[in-house]
């Protein structure tokens, strides 16, 4: 428009007006047409980075989705049946080894079904997904687990010479220094920040007494799961599949979405299963119809799956339900190798190989992986049932294994007291009901451990509980037999009623001793029977040679026999010397025989356990849990007992046995 107002002839202007404007059309036609060629050009080479762009983010979530996100996806979670290997050493064995054997069976079928099934490109898909898996994704991720403990522990190593400053408390009798307490709380502090398989970890050390100072291991028992509960979603998901996928609202009438408790590994939720996820397993095979029995020999007959003959559970009845956190499998295996790795790196020290730690990593490995599998809880529970079934005051929780699965265990719910309530009133609620109490903790743990060699590993007042019931004599053809008269309605309100009184432990005291005084007695519950412990055969003979020399105050031969049959003799440290000791403080427990009436077994062990350490005399792991279990139940049956004799009834039940039915001339039932 400028240029039409220039002082120039019209035709000129008109002209060159017209000449641009044609030349303008001209360029912008050119442009278009480059631009529409260069776009024809350019956009196969977007749409086809962007495919490969959006191919890489698919593969990329696959491999994060099965490697970190999701629980292992070639296991099978919906098998309900396990049998325990043939010729194994032991039951619990046998049962690890068949749950290694097909999650191993079942991980290799899958992935051989995935490489070898289906066109080419598909296999070629899970060939360059596994590999990636294998060799970049778990390495990496394992690595920066690897970092992650490094930055907790490294400091906690550095640290470690504090232990050799600071005074001692001597009004307390204490024989280590603060520096060193310091150091114990921060090593605990740094195992509960480690997440779960360090937890464990340290509450596994703190039964090792043979190997690490009393102090260090007191410390270590205070150690507490900082776990989060996982998601309601999750575990919707998790039942779901382990009741083959039916919807969550069909398995349950009622389900308290919070969780009972939150532990490392599980949660527990408390509900009542419908009447249609009832039917699911009334229609299949009746698992529960299938006794437990014990076979020739020391381990269950092949076919056995479930738990005793009993009511069939209704739905009216609450269960507890456990179930695994999701992916805690993959966690846990990634940081046993991390532990194997510095176990190795350890042993490599000429002053450290008396320890034998990738010894010690490899039993807590199978620690570890027991309580992966639930089915072998359930069926821990099942033996136990069986073995205390003519006992009245002693309970196990009924295990449910028709719905129960690796990830999934369903039992009964026990309503009761905890032991520990009991514990702090002391002596307070009565001498009579207190010793009774006493005697039978000690009493079942004695038939664990010699009658039936198959002890709870666990035995602490938190997996204790109490509830209270009557008996009468009930006249059985020509014999009497002892029979509970109360019913579960009645001892749901005893608890109930003693539950409400509070913290008012003088109510507490003189509710328990009106109880006592109408006739009724105290059932023991034992729960969390995950982990358990069975000596072999050359276990055992060792352990009652041990026990026979003490008995007999023969503290020299036991010292030769703790030597002779530890795990590696040539490695301990002035044998004669460690003999020695031994019998003297064997000699010097006789005589407190003679003049307090009693002696304390457990500090016996606990000397015995010291001399251990310093002589460096290697003890097989389960050896040390029987020990450790025997100081924890003298200490809760002392706390209820003061003048229990814990010595004399072992070497009694171990000299004599227990009485048996004919003996004392009456059948429980």
């Amino acid at each position: 428009m400028n240029l039409m107002r220039q002082p120039i002839g019209p035709g000129v202007i008109i002209r060159n007006s017209k000449r641009q404007i044609v030349q303008n059309i001209k360029c912008s036609i050119k442009k278009r047409q480059f631009s529409t060629q260069q776009s024809q050009f350019r956009s196969p080479n977007f749409i086809r980075g962007g495919l490969i762009g959006l191919g890489g983010i698919t593969i990329t979530s696959i491999l994060l989705q099965s490697t970190v996100l999701n629980d292992i996806a070639p296991i099978d979670t919906t098998i309900h049946e396990l049998k325990p290997v043939k010729d194994a050493e032991t039951y619990e064995n046998g049962l690890y080894e068949a749950s290694q054997r097909e999650e191993i069976e079942q991980h290799n079928n899958y992935r051989h079904d995935k490489l070898h099934k289906g066109n080419k490109l598909k296999r070629i898909f899970y060939y360059i997904k596994f590999s990636m898996e294998d060799f970049l994704i778990d390495p990496l991720i394992t690595f920066g687990r690897f970092l992650e403990l490094s930055f907790l522990f490294v400091p906690v190593l550095i640290s470690c010479p504090i232990c050799w400053f600071g005074h001692k408390d001597k009004s307390t009798g204490e024989n280590i220094r603060s520096g060193a307490k310091l150091w114990y709380r921060y090593l605990r502090w740094s195992a509960e920040k480690a997440g779960a398989s360090f937890i464990k970890l340290g509450q596994w050390a703190a039964s090792r007494t043979d190997i690490f100072s009393k102090e260090m291991c007191d410390e270590l028992s205070n150690l507490h799961s900082n776990a989060k509960a996982h998601s309601l979603k999750d575990t919707v998901r998790i039942i779901s599949k382990s009741f083959e996928d039916l919807p969550f609202e069909e398995i349950f009438d009622e389900f308290n979405e919070k969780p009972a408790g939150v532990g490392a590994i599980a949660q527990v939720y408390i509900g009542k299963l419908s009447n249609k996820a009832l039917n699911k397993v009334r229609h299949g095979e009746d698992l529960e119809a299938k006794v437990n029995q014990p076979s020739k020999g020391k381990q269950f007959l092949d076919n056995i799956l479930v738990t005793e003959h009993g009511d069939p559970l209704t739905s009216n009845q609450f269960v507890a339900i456990k179930v695994l956190h999701p992916n805690v499998e993959v966690k846990i295996n990634r940081d046993l190798r991390i532990m194997k790795f510095f176990a190795n790196l350890i042993n490599l020290i000429p002053t450290m190989e008396w320890l034998s730690l990738p010894d010690e990593v490899e039993q807590f490995s199978i620690l570890m992986r027991l309580q992966l599998d639930l089915r072998i809880e359930g069926l821990n529970l099942a033996r136990f049932r069986s073995n205390f079934k003519k006992r009245l005051d002693i309970h196990f929780p009924k295990p449910y294994l028709n719905f129960t699965t690796r990830d999934v265990l369903v039992e009964e719910y026990i309503h009761a007291i905890p032991m520990s309530k009991l514990l702090s009133l002391s002596d307070n609620f009565g001498k009579n009901l207190s010793k009774e109490v006493s005697d039978k903790g000690l009493d079942a743990f004695l038939k664990m451990l010699i009658l039936d060699n198959f002890v709870h590993a666990d035995l602490h007042p938190g997996n204790m509980m109490i509830r209270f019931y009557k008996n009468e004599l009930f006249k059985h053809e020509r014999e009497y037999k002892i029979v509970k008269s109360s019913n579960e309605q009645e001892t749901n309100k005893i608890t109930n009623e003693l539950l409400s009184l509070g913290e008012d432990n003088e109510k507490w005291c003189k509710k328990l001793s009106e109880l006592y005084e109408d006739g009724y007695h105290a059932e023991i519950c034992f729960l969390d029977v995950g982990l358990i412990t069975e000596l072999n055969h050359h276990d055992r003979i060792n352990f009652i040679d041990l026990f026979r020399a003490l008995s007999e105050f023969d503290g020299y031969k036991a010292g030769e026999l703790m030597v002779e049959r530890s795990r590696t003799p040539e490695t301990v440290i002035d044998k004669e010397i460690f003999a020695l000791k031994v019998d003297k403080l064997v000699g010097t427990m006789r005589e407190r025989t003679f003049t307090l009436g009693n002696i304390s077994i457990g500090d016996l062990l606990d000397q015995v356990l010291g001399m251990v350490r310093n002589h460096h005399v290697r003890m097989e792991g389960d050896f040390i849990t029987v020990i450790v279990a025997i100081l924890l139940l003298e200490g809760i049956g002392r706390q209820l007992y003061p003048d229990l004799d814990l010595f004399a009834r072992f070497v009694y039940a171990l000299l004599f046995g227990f009485p048996t039915e004919n003996e004392v001339g009456i059948s429980f039932i």
